[in-house]
């Protein structure tokens, strides 16, 4: 059985995202960005991205350091969904046997 602060905590997240989204759309959906701001939001997916990876790669772990290299190497010759997959096969093999 799960405990209420586990539930609450997973409400107050899907709230919470879904909150920022919609006040995302709002605030943008009748508005023309400059060529400036459109090139500057097509960018945050990625700077989000790679502030979500950055601490994996420098933390010292083989298995984190050794799982992104191999899904470097995966994606310059398989596109996304086989890349991801990839990489959660050898981050959780490579946890696994101890790394």
């Amino acid at each position: 059985m799960m405990e209420w602060q586990v539930l609450l905590t997973i409400v107050a997240l899907a709230l919470s995202t879904y909150m920022t989204r919609i006040v995302g759309y709002l605030a943008f959906s009748n508005r023309t960005l400059s060529p400036r701001a459109t090139r500057v939001m097509q960018a945050v997916p990625g700077c989000v991205l790679i502030a979500v990876i950055a601490p994996v790669i420098v933390s010292g772990s083989i298995a984190n350091m050794v799982a992104v290299a191999v899904t470097c190497l995966a994606m310059l010759r398989f596109s996304l969904l086989p890349t991801v997959l990839i990489a959660i096969i050898v981050t959780g093999v490579l946890r696994h046997l101890g790394f």
